[in-house]
């Protein structure tokens, strides 16, 4: 899988990329090579929001688009959440496909 990382009013540190690098391990392995992982950070510049971190990441897969976008007070923690969204959506994403393989798999074909 490969995943891009870029910021918006956040320089996106080693560290964050690490992290970034690290949560998204478990999606890495669920997804086809061939998968592409975007991760945008960002900070909210409005004081009367007190979570204003921002973690957005959109996954292209074939044929399908998944999204989540996690805010907190600590970018890393909003990492971490969006890491866990987007690994519960892929995991039901491979099980409805799997689902569907084996009705189709189960139905009686037309002769």
């Amino acid at each position: 899988m490969r995943i891009a990382t870029k910021g918006r009013n956040v320089t996106v540190t080693a560290e964050l990329k690490e992290r970034v690098h690290k949560k998204f391990a478990k999606v890495a392995r669920q997804v086809s090579d061939l998968a592409e992982l975007e991760v945008e950070l960002y900070e909210r510049r409005n004081p009367s929001i007190k979570e204003s971190q921002v973690a957005e990441v959109t996954l292209h897969l074939k044929g399908v688009t998944l999204r989540a976008c996690e805010e907190s007070t600590d970018m890393a923690h909003s990492i971490n959440e969006a890491a866990e969204d987007l690994a519960r959506q892929v995991k039901r994403h491979r099980d409805k496909r799997r689902k569907r393989r084996e009705a189709h798999r189960a139905s009686p074909r037309a002769a």
